[in-house]
């Protein structure tokens, strides 16, 4: 799993400047071309990945929620089947904001090698104590030292948080290589094999080597997530003059444009530069999966593992005039890579039905033999509609086409920086169109067939208002599924006393 990885930018850097074990893994299984995430920010995302559950089920509606460990994840339900299960890297089932170590055991993990976003807890401490020449510019790079724990850090509630104030304040980003450097994008400051990125995948493989039997393992990397940085050696790969420039931000001429787009103005910055960076480490990325795929070679495991390689939501890069995710429902924010090799899946397919993270919770129990558990309600009491509880589909059957959705949905709450419900988005996504509806006012229609770079809002116009009343009515109805099946709570007004 990578963090902040689009569709439109994975295959960008494949086609243009290589990625060899993506594309050996694409020949080894299938590519759901149309995987739309349904809610385009990492905690609601990761928390419907586990859980197979919509925001609204698991109730982690926006970065900042706790997954609660009491809901049925597939990993739990692997561990109690007998499987060994381990995650490496980033969850972000808890906010940040809780601790640097998180113990993420009680939602069905084994073993856990944490190391998130911020940069701190397990992974500086091995920088601390291993590598103590490099531990400075460790603590540069560390995100949001605002984080309580970094105040009193560890056993001896040091104060790292004003040591990394004073370096990162010092702290000169740009090299004479790349000048361009800064807080935001950067060579990386230290050799890679030091790296959040090497110090993961260095945990997968100690427990590939050392487990035995049935084994999940979830390899979790915070990488692309900006701050992007990458080696000195990828970015050399990723010559300037082959970085496509963003897409333009056609709303701000757009008279049916979001009112919450006009409260803003487009993002400004370097885009050459954050795009040099970001692509150059998806090399890196490539190569932590080459390492996976040659142990499981070597072990002889390749024919019988399963491997899924996705991403929690994507990144605009500048495009549309924005950076980041949410609530921008573009095609780089909401749209992911999602590969799938292994028994029970053809080689070298590429599916162009939509798929959703909602399906992968299906889809490992399917290929486990396993079941989702029923609700605590009454046994009289219909639990599933369909034969099925979960809203997601096996990803096997959907490859197969005999199942299959004509229709993803996205939503989205309050950005990091807003309480405001006006800023909300909900989001109708076929295969040919994507319809946005703000309730703060505005909308956008998009023909992703003829208009695939989505600079022509139709919303406005009469040409196309029966497409838009079907998609509307149809997104209606979206809204309200969200809702099945009804939240797990404690329940006793069914009559369980």
């Amino acid at each position: 799993m990578l963090d902040q990885l689009s569709a439109k930018w994975l295959t960008h850097v494949e086609s243009v400047h290589g990625l060899p074990n993506v594309s050996r893994l694409r020949a080894s299984g299938v590519s759901f071309e149309n995987t739309i995430v349904s809610n385009p920010v990492c905690c609601p995302s990761r928390a419907t990945l586990a859980t197979g559950l919509t925001s609204r089920q698991h109730g982690v509606l926006e970065n900042g929620y706790q997954l609660d460990p009491a809901l049925p994840t597939f990993m739990r339900i692997l561990q109690q089947a007998g499987w060994n299960t381990a995650a490496f890297g980033k969850l972000h089932f808890r906010p940040h904001v809780a601790g640097l170590w998180p113990n993420y055991r009680e939602y069905g993990f084994d073993r856990c090698e944490i190391t998130e976003d911020m940069r701190g807890g397990s992974w500086l401490d091995w920088m601390e104590a291993n590598h103590p020449d490099y531990f400075e510019a460790a603590l540069a790079t560390v995100w949001q030292p605002k984080v309580p724990d970094f105040a009193s850090y560890g056993p001896e509630c040091r104060d790292l948080r004003t040591r990394i104030e004073a370096i990162q304040k010092e702290f000169c980003w740009a090299t004479k290589e790349f000048p361009e450097g800064n807080a935001g994008a950067y060579p990386l400051p230290f050799p890679e094999e030091l790296s959040q990125t090497s110090w993961i995948t260095n945990h997968a493989i100690h427990f590939l080597n050392s487990t035995s039997g049935p084994f999940f393992a979830q390899i979790s990397y915070v990488q692309p997530h900006g701050p992007y940085c990458a080696s000195p050696e990828d970015l050399r790969r990723i010559s300037m003059d082959r970085i496509p420039p963003p897409v333009p931000a056609e709303w701000l001429t757009d008279p049916h444009a979001p009112e919450y787009f006009r409260r803003q103005q487009p993002v400004e910055g370097n885009w050459r530069h954050s795009r040099r960076c970001y692509f150059a480490d998806l090399l890196h990325l490539d190569r932590q999966l080459g390492r996976i795929l040659d142990l499981l070679d070597e072990k002889g495991l390749r024919q019988n593992t399963c491997i899924f390689f996705v991403s929690d939501h994507g990144d605009l890069l500048f495009d549309h005039g924005f950076r980041g995710k949410e609530e921008r429902h573009y095609d780089a924010c909401i749209r992911v890579p999602l590969i799938v090799s292994g028994p029970g899946f053809p080689a070298n397919q590429r599916c162009g039905e939509l798929a959703q993270l909602e399906d992968i919770c299906p889809t490992i129990l399917d290929l486990a033999g396993q079941s989702y558990p029923d609700p605590p309600t009454r046994s009289n009491y219909p639990s599933t509609v369909g034969g099925s509880l979960l809203s997601g589909f096996s990803l096997r059957a959907i490859a197969g086409k005999t199942v299959g959705r004509s229709a993803a949905y996205c939503e989205s709450y309050n950005s990091i920086n807003s309480n405001n419900p006006r800023d909300w988005a909900r989001t109708i996504r076929t295969v040919t169109h994507r319809y946005t509806w703000y309730p703060g006012g505005g909308e956008q229609l998009f023909d992703l067939i003829h208009d695939p770079d989505e600079q022509h809002n139709l919303a406005g116009s009469s040409a196309n208002g029966s497409v838009k009343t079907e998609l509307k009515d149809r997104l209606f109805e979206l809204v309200v599924q969200q809702d099945f099946p009804k939240p797990r709570r404690d329940l006793f007004a069914f009559g369980v006393h």
